[in-house]
């Protein structure tokens, strides 16, 4: 295989975690009696341009389904992030009503609201039916289509190219990420901004955060890399910003690479710490599958001996980096009885690959679990403050944080 965006072979593994269905592949009762479609889970790194990325296995019709079940507007905390946000781009952009703000993988609707609301006008894209349809009911317009270099020609001809294109954990998620940054230069107008959010590299590898990838993750990002491959095609990174989301992401701002506006100073300081943190360093990938082993290993010795101690455990937050964690560590429902989910696309259905039923909230009362486990750690304080609101506190709370795998 070769690498995406560099096309240089690729020779190195930065991590195997066997094989597994893909992380949203949500299972009904009627599922479980049919052959499951498992691929390999194997990461590699180009030595050339450290674009960390999946082997060719799984394509993306096959990932994003119509019934596709992560909907962002569940998490209060991305739905003030995302309010958040809005506010202070309208501000810093001046856009108005003659603005155009479009958002590529728009999900539910959750944050191109914001805009709505303030009179921006505003386009969603989004590919999955489930997700497009709960946006249109907020009369969001969507483009109900994978974001590609055609598309963008197609809208920009169209008239709809945008003063600011929002790409929200989205860039990770493309498989072929040279021609979806050439729509990007597509659609985006003279003097106009993009801004995308994706989770840090450098975050993944010193906090061993193994659990955020999966399938639906074609790329794992750095600074460096996403540099690289914007200036490829005409683009310019000119800020970033360090946020908290999804273990350690970045926002990016880029433009056209002739904008008048400066490259900050951020750029370059992030850069240098990306270098000290040795991410151009072949040596700092090929050390990470001896951490991932040990940790899988501490998992599963716990649950084994909460078992054999009588105790009840169940999970909080049907995730897809919890079906990374389960699935690698080969746990079935005899170790983990239940996840509780608020979801409810995804309740009375099963977790992909362990088969561990996903049930509502309301009926952790109904199974007194001895110790939950969060699977979705990055938002582990709002979980924590959703049971101990609603159950008895006396129940035992933890993340693979608390285990310090991490």
């Amino acid at each position: 295989m070769n690498c995406r965006h560099c096309k240089k072979l690729l020779s190195y593994t930065f991590v195997d975690l066997g094989f597994a269905p893909p992380s949203n592949a949500y299972l009904s009762e009627d599922d479980l009696t049919r052959p499951e479609i498992y691929y390999p889970l194997k990461i590699k790194v180009c030595d050339q341009c450290w674009l960390v990325q999946t082997e060719d296995y799984a394509d993306a019709d096959s990932l994003f389904t119509p019934d596709y079940a992560y909907f962002s507007s569940t998490s209060s905390s991305f739905l003030l992030h995302a309010k958040d946000f809005s506010s202070k781009i309208i501000k810093d952009l001046s856009l108005n009503e003659k603005s155009m703000v479009i958002e590529v993988a728009s999900n539910d609707g959750y944050l191109l609201k914001n805009f709505l609301g303030a009179n921006i006008p505003c386009l969603g894209i989004e590919p999955t039916k489930s997700t497009a349809e709960a946006a249109e009911k907020l009369n969001i317009p969507v483009v109900k289509n994978f974001f590609t270099e055609a598309l963008g020609k197609q809208l920009a001809s169209e008239g709809k190219q945008a003063d600011l294109i929002i790409g929200n954990n989205v860039y990770a998620h493309v498989p072929d990420i040279n021609d979806f940054t050439k729509g990007l230069k597509n659609l985006l107008k003279p003097g106009g901004t993009i801004t995308l959010e994706f989770p840090h590299l450098m975050n993944l590898i010193e906090q061993t955060q193994f659990d955020t990838i999966y399938h639906e993750h074609f790329s794992y990002l750095s600074l460096h890399t996403v540099s690289r491959i914007f200036s490829s095609f005409g683009l310019r990174i000119w800020n970033v910003e360090k946020l908290s989301t999804h273990g350690g992401s970045l926002r990016i701002y880029g433009c056209h690479e002739n904008d008048k506006r400066k490259t900050k100073k951020t750029i370059e300081l992030l850069l240098e710490e990306e270098i000290t943190c040795k991410l151009q360093t072949l040596e700092t990938y090929l050390n990470f599958q001896l951490k991932v082993n040990k940790i899988k290993d501490e998992f599963i010795s716990f649950l084994i001996n909460q078992k054999h101690n009588e105790k009840k455990v169940v999970a909080y937050g049907a995730a897809a980096k919890g079906n990374t964690l389960l699935n690698y560590s080969g746990i079935k429902p005899d170790l983990i009885l239940a996840v509780f989910d608020a979801s409810k696309s995804k309740q009375e259905k099963y977790m992909p690959g362990s088969h561990v039923p996903i049930k509502d909230p309301k009926k952790i009362k109904d199974l007194k679990p001895d110790c939950i486990i969060i699977l979705p750690w990055n938002i582990s304080k709002e979980i924590k403050n959703k049971i101990y609101s609603n159950f008895s506190k006396n129940i035992l709370i933890k993340s693979i944080i608390d285990f310090k795998l991490f």
